[in-house]
């Protein structure tokens, strides 16, 4: 290549580009890719499959670049179907950038790269290392198949790609510790920020409008609906406190079987606007999280309104958590050890300033700050 091509090259040459595994859902990764984006404006992302509708609208002013499997709107609206290809078809995308800030739970650190390769991961792929665990008891019939005929080869591809990048970062301590027993590679963590409002169409929601503003009577559980996501064990608790409420938030595959054995002191919400997100965190009594969570959000954006949480003393939230300080630890997802954390939380008195001042230091300046200067030094 001539002196002036490779010049042309380098001028055309973004010095960041993004990746993230799909942008199909409204979850916490998303939201921090935003940030990401946020810090790189103009940066492009790479992704394998995009539905507009399914996720954040801010990413439709973006410059979203996608890969083969996106003129399938099978894919685009079940990106687990795709699930068998996912690795041959990242293999052969190239990103041609200085550096790749790859957000992967486990397929965009799988892009090639002709700069370096930063990887912020939310954890190596749970079906893949823990698939027992993540899909639940009656996983679905391509997450079968492709455990059973795939898993074998997908790990080899897995670790392969996390070999070829150049560093990694850790969302948590647990994450880290994952990073290492996987990959044997070592990573430093970096919390994900507590998430800047986004633009969601405002829909009606009546169940949430039942709950008068500055009612601090009920409980609050925001999560998908998921089998290690252990709402179950949430509402199950609630049918023997009837004189106390539950608001659940979410939606997924377990919506019909939770609807099925809530007690009439349980309401269920969803599709709603982060304003009406941030009126049930401000006006709720505690959150309640007890999932195992590489990292867990929603713990901190109560924190930012003031109000405590209820844990699991597991993960993200020993990271992200202070005891009888910003939240009250139970030593299982069962109903007993919910309902013992509820009758102890309920016995101390809670601090609001104190937790909103924790909850500044997962702020997304700070997350910005850092990953700019991690990037400079690549």
């Amino acid at each position: 290549m001539s002196r002036e091509n490779r010049r042309r090259t380098a001028e055309a040459r973004p010095p960041v580009a993004i990746a993230i595994d799909y942008l199909t859902q409204r979850r916490g990764a998303e939201r921090v890719v935003l940030a990401m984006a946020r810090a790189y404006p103009g940066a492009p992302i790479y992704t394998s499959v995009y539905e507009p509708e399914l996720t954040y609208a801010e990413f439709r002013d973006l410059d979203i670049r996608v890969t083969p499997l996106n003129r399938f709107r099978l894919f685009r609206r079940n990106h687990r179907w795709a699930l068998p290809l996912y690795a041959p078809v990242v293999s052969r995308t190239t990103i041609d950038a200085d550096v790749v800030l790859a957000a992967s739970s486990g397929w965009s650190h799988g892009f090639r790269s002709t700069g370096k390769m930063l990887v912020y991961c939310f954890s190596p792929a749970h079906w893949l290392y823990n698939g027992d665990f993540y899909l639940g008891e009656k996983p679905s019939v391509t997450a079968r198949f492709a455990m059973a005929v795939l898993g074998s080869w997908l790990r080899r591809w897995d670790r392969r790609a996390a070999a070829d990048a150049t560093e990694y970062l850790a969302i948590s301590t647990v994450v880290q510790s994952r990073i290492r027993r996987e990959y044997g590679r070592s990573s430093r963590v970096v919390p994900a920020p507590i998430p800047a409002p986004v633009s969601q169409p405002e829909k009606a929601v009546p169940a949430a409008e039942q709950i008068p503003p500055g009612d601090p009577g009920f409980y609050l559980c925001v999560s998908s609906l998921l089998p290690y996501k252990h709402v179950g064990a949430v509402v199950e608790t609630f049918a023997h406190l009837a004189s106390r409420r539950l608001v659940v938030v979410g939606s997924g595959q377990l919506e019909h079987d939770l609807a099925k054995i809530a007690t009439p002191n349980v309401t269920f919400v969803k599709d709603i606007s982060d304003a009406e997100l941030v009126r049930l965190y401000s006006n709720a009594r505690a959150l309640i999280a007890v999932a195992y969570e590489d990292y867990g959000l929603t713990p901190i954006e109560a924190a930012v309104a003031g109000t405590p949480s209820i844990v699991l003393r597991w993960g993200g939230y020993l990271d992200t958590m202070v005891e009888d300080v910003t939240a009250t630890f139970v030593e299982e997802p069962t109903p007993a050890a919910i309902a013992e954390g509820i009758t102890r939380f309920e016995a101390r008195t809670w601090d609001a300033d104190a937790i909103r001042d924790h909850a500044v230091a997962f702020s997304e300046a700070t997350f910005i700050q850092t990953i700019q200067e991690l990037v400079k030094d690549l």
